[in-house]
């Protein structure tokens, strides 16, 4: 390949015949075909290159420009615009072709062996001293060749990433609006996801945007455990494909997420049930009750997701279980309230609750029949407890409207 010695174009002085690397680069630019064969034998001896991606001619031609680009910065030779970009196109194009970033760099970087034993067999002895005196300027001229094979590579994979997020977070958002319902929209998530379709699946739903749910989905990825964050009107999502091995799925995806405030779903199984756990996890993740700290489970929050379904009817249920109580003195209400908390807390033996009261069990009985005298409300039949249970659970969710005063 012949390269015309008066190039045109910016990015270069105007070449001096008296500078030796002038001279040594316009020599070796005249013989620019001889470097490139020499630098694809180095490439093909240390396997640099895997030639299903990447075709010889391709490689030649592209070889071919990046030696001219780097000969030029040697001599000080204007470098046309096309020759100035060649190093990031083709950092860009062997991210497209899936190169590795070691292996692009380390035929990068063969360079300053092909180049610089091309100019010492090129130099007449006197002017060896002076091609030695100026070996950085040929260092410097492949690194940054290398620099601009890394910016366009690592460009373009930034690029490449936020397209497949983008196709990922498409899909996901395809499979919930169909309810998981169209068989090939479900394959198809599968495919793009890399989930299998008939696994089982965790969803977790954090409230808003958590970082540490973003920090804790690219430890499981890293760690090869098949999961998809995406973010939704609800907060953050995460479903998690649960191992096949796993007997309890909600404990597989809490021991992840042990410093991550969230709900989580029961196991779906299936990823067309997927859309359904995560409307449960959402849910779930409206009703966690303040000072989370760590996952909870559905099951833990059954009262609480009924208490702040309809706020209005949970103000309401509060004030008719709640208002005769506030009649009392301060110091009787509050005995009386304390009491049917820790019972309804324990498992509904009077004795348990006196226990965990540290008073006579006699004494807990003269209460609750108290409470139901009041508020007509019997905590030791199940509906009572139920109704007041659930009182009880919307009061604590609104510190503005406490149970008694």
């Amino acid at each position: 390949m012949q390269v015309t010695n008066q190039a045109t174009g910016a990015g270069g002085a105007d070449p001096s015949p008296d500078t030796v690397l002038t001279r040594l680069a316009l020599r070796c630019l005249d013989s620019l075909d001889d470097l490139v064969t020499a630098w694809m034998a180095e490439v093909a001896e240390v396997h640099t290159y895997d030639e299903d991606l990447v075709d010889r001619r391709d490689l030649r031609t592209t070889a071919a420009a990046s030696f001219e680009r780097i000969l030029r910065h040697i001599g000080g030779l204007p470098v046309p615009p096309e020759v100035a970009e060649i190093s990031e196109r083709t950092g860009e194009n062997r991210a497209r072709q899936g190169v590795p970033l070691s292996a692009l760099l380390d035929a990068g970087r063969l360079d300053f062996r092909v180049v610089w034993q091309a100019l010492v067999a090129r130099a007449d002895p006197a002017e060896r001293p002076e091609l030695v005196a100026a070996a950085y300027l040929v260092w410097e001229a492949v690194e940054g060749h290398v620099t601009g094979l890394m910016t366009g590579y690592q460009r373009t994979v930034l690029e490449m990433g936020r397209a497949r997020e983008d196709e990922r977070r498409a899909w996901f958002t395809r499979l919930a609006d169909g309810d998981g319902r169209n068989r090939d929209v479900v394959r198809s998530v599968a495919r793009v996801l890399d989930f299998d379709a008939d696994a089982r699946f965790v969803c977790a739903m954090a409230p808003g945007t958590d970082p540490r749910l973003r920090r804790t989905a690219d430890r499981m990825a890293a760690a090869g455990v098949r999961c998809h964050r995406q973010e939704t009107p609800d907060g953050d999502l995460l479903v998690v494909q649960v191992p096949a091995a796993a007997a309890d799925p909600g404990a597989t995806a809490a021991d992840w997420l042990n410093h991550v405030p969230c709900a989580l779903s029961p196991a779906a199984h299936g990823l067309a049930r997927v859309p359904y756990a995560a409307r449960l996890a959402a849910a779930a993740a409206r009703a966690l009750p303040p000072g989370t700290a760590g996952p909870l489970a559905l099951d833990d929050l059954w009262l609480d997701v009924f208490a702040s379904q309809a706020p209005e009817i949970a103000d309401e249920l509060v004030a008719r279980v709640w208002a005769p109580l506030r009649e009392l003195p301060g110091s009787e209400a509050g005995r009386l309230a304390e009491t049917v908390r820790v019972h309804l807390a324990g498992t509904g033996s009077v004795a348990d609750t006196a226990s965990a009261m540290y008073v006579h069990r006699n004494t807990v009985q003269f209460r609750l029949n108290r409470f139901r005298e009041i508020t007509g409300r019997d905590v030791r039949i199940p509906r009572d407890a139920a109704v007041v249970a659930l009182a009880l659970r919307a009061a604590a969710r609104d510190p503005g409207n406490p149970p008694t005063t």
